[in-house]
């Protein structure tokens, strides 16, 4: 006999404010005990004491985790000049310190060596795999290792304001894959002067900001209520990356089970890779060819 699925088969996405002091991992908990939902994900980590957007993935929406996760994400985030520390945050031990504070404009005229197409080392502590093992539980045993340096696009770069001598606040723009904490310790060693990260937020990621969040306060206030259900987006927001193409009723039948279906003209040229909806709903992603969309995803809603 088939095992039945605990929890409600529900769909969509639930934007969340994280607050520090909680894991990612511990949000969508939080979420998936809330909403009573059957499977939940996460579109990209943040680290325990950041703070920001953390888009949350429910049932079938879990499929296009992909698409957001792949999208330019804003942090704004202080960086704390004079100090290195172990974890590249204030949640380590200070390890190196610099009497030299670089000047305003010294600061602007470093920031273009982080825009671009850039290659980063991941702090130690974070969850980067070594040899099967990740990273921070090799660097809490004090393990001798060396993490390899992962490429990152970097949109925008921008100083929002020195505000004093010590801190800077600063405003990154990337691709996936960013480890703010890398970059506050490689600007730091750039200008010679060392530094980490203070405090970082995400505003924004894909096609969400922050205003679009509800906080972990909300979420323990409506928690099995159908009042928390009206937060939900669809699950064609984590596809706004995508061109879409409206099936026909034929070919909707024909995707629904995986085979290529017909959809009508729209935008999408040869080979594109293009999300299909039929009567206001998605039913599959896949590849775009002569009036007919070959799936690698199916929806199930």
């Amino acid at each position: 006999m088939a095992r039945v699925k605990k929890g409600r088969a529900i769909h969509g996405w639930l934007i969340v404010d994280k607050p520090a002091g909680m894991t990612s991992t511990a949000v969508v908990n939080k979420v998936k005990w809330a909403m009573n939902a059957q499977k939940a994900g996460h579109a990209g980590t943040l680290d325990p004491e950041a703070t920001g957007l953390l888009a949350i993935a429910l049932g079938e929406a879990t499929k296009t985790v992909p698409y957001i996760t792949d999208a330019l994400k804003c942090y704004r985030f202080s960086v704390r000049l004079g100090q290195a520390t172990n974890t590249d945050d204030t949640e380590g031990e200070v390890i190196t310190t610099s009497d030299l504070r670089p000047t305003d404009a010294e600061i602007e005229a470093a920031l273009p060596q982080f825009v671009g197409d850039i290659m980063q080392v991941p702090p130690k502590f974070s969850a980067v795999k070594i040899d099967g093992q990740r990273a921070y539980k090799l660097a809490r045993d004090d393990e001798d290792f060396e993490i390899a340096a992962r490429p990152l696009y970097v949109d925008e770069m921008l100083m929002i304001e020195r505000t004093d001598v010590d801190h800077v606040l600063l405003e990154m723009t990337c691709g996936k894959g960013g480890y703010v904490r890398s970059i506050a310790r490689d600007l730091g060693e750039f200008l010679g002067c060392y530094g980490h990260v203070e405090w970082l937020r995400r505003e924004w990621s894909g096609p969400w900001e922050t205003d679009d969040g509800v906080t972990i306060d909300v979420i323990n206030e409506l928690a099995k209520t159908e009042a928390l259900d009206e937060y939900l987006l669809p699950v064609s927001e984590g596809l706004g990356g995508l061109e879409e193409l409206r099936a026909t009723p034929e070919g909707a039948a024909k995707l629904k089970v995986g085979n290529a279906g017909m959809v009508y003209n729209g935008a999408a040229e040869y080979g594109d890779e293009v999300w299909v909806s039929f009567e206001g709903q998605p039913v599959a992603v896949g590849i775009y060819k002569s009036g007919e969309v070959h799936p690698t995803r199916v929806f199930n809603l």
